[in-house]
């Protein structure tokens, strides 16, 4: 049985936004939670359960270019400055004065960036999975090019023709059976993945993921699934409908929010909480190594037996954790 609140849409920065909500309205500062790609708010579907029968107000949007929310059509309006300022909108249509910014993989990008452009609306940050890094060197893409080659993913996903958008499309059920598994268990002695500094994962991983979900056959998949069949069909149904494109041009503004970001202060001042999982392969927990520079309120803490899906995959222990982190660091209000 799959429990979500009533989807509501609020009118922001120009768009319609659908988001999901649930806790006392009177609890502050409240949550919300940012998903990551391919994802949606469904994503956080245990922690709204959990929070809110705990007394946390919680809400979830599906993000700009997602689910139930507006898909505009220039890739520039998804940069960083139009995807926080979604949530700044979101906020005032709730009438919240603060909140605590919790993200997930590329929601993790867009909260670490709320204190930095919008901090009078933050009251604290939580990335699971997603550290704050440095300003990198160099534009990203290029970056990316260097230590990744051409087939990265999200070299891939640059290309104008928009080959990668028109694969995920056409195998939208594929996407989800190939994405959403718990990782493959490591040969014992195996090293964990090591992050390539300010990039995240290892140069070993195959990350040409469009080509990985052409030729990829869930019956010759060994790894164990994390949906069950009613909550994958929710993944499905939705992203068949949405396409994956306005997500996927998140990717396309690396560049452009590297150029405009020149002049921010990196340094995060809120409370913050890092939740790293032990098996990502992709941000693995060391990829937040020294995190501690930029934010100096920082707490990290590590869900063993987890990959990339966290949330999803390790839900209770998630959720307990950022129950017992609210409750330490901002009390009942």
């Amino acid at each position: 049985m799959i429990n979500m609140p009533p989807l509501q849409f609020a009118q922001t920065n120009g768009i319609r936004m659908g988001y999901y909500e649930a806790g006392p309205k009177d609890d502050r500062p409240p949550l919300v939670l940012c998903h990551g790609w391919p994802e949606i708010a469904f994503s956080w579907r245990h922690q709204i359960e959990a929070l809110s029968a705990a007394g946390i107000r919680v809400i979830a949007p599906d993000q700009r270019g997602y689910g139930a929310t507006d898909r505009p059509g220039a890739v520039e309006d998804y940069d960083m400055e139009h995807l926080t300022g979604d949530l700044v909108g979101l906020l005032d249509h709730l009438n919240i004065d603060k909140a605590i910014f919790v993200g997930h993989d590329w929601g993790g990008f867009v909260v670490w960036q709320m204190p930095l452009r919008h901090i009078d609306r933050v009251a604290g940050v939580v990335g699971v999975n997603t550290p704050h890094l440095p300003r990198a060197p160099i534009d990203p893409i290029e970056l990316f090019k260097q230590r990744f080659g051409e087939h990265m993913y999200i070299v891939q996903f640059q290309n104008p023709a928009r080959e990668a958008d028109r694969i995920f499309d056409s195998r939208v059920e594929q996407t989800f059976d190939a994405f959403m598994r718990k990782p493959a268990p490591r040969p014992a002695g195996a090293p964990a993945e090591q992050p390539v500094a300010g990039v995240g994962a290892s140069p070993r991983l195959n990350l040409a993921f469009p080509q990985m979900i052409a030729n990829y056959d869930a019956r010759h998949d060994p790894r164990r699934p994390i949906l069950s069949d009613e909550e994958k069909k929710v993944f499905v149904d939705t992203f068949t409908k949405t396409g994956f494109t306005g997500g996927i041009n998140w990717y396309r503004n690396f560049s452009r929010n590297w150029q405009r970001s020149e002049n921010l202060d990196h340094t995060v001042r809120v409370p913050s909480l890092m939740i790293m999982a032990e098996n990502d392969a992709v941000l693995p927990p060391s990829s937040a190594d020294g995190m501690e520079k930029l934010v100096p309120d920082l707490e990290k803490y590590l869900v063993r037996d987890s990959g990339h899906w966290t949330q999803q995959e390790q839900p209770e222990e998630v959720s307990a954790k950022l129950i017992e982190w609210r409750r330490r660091r901002f009390g009942w209000q």
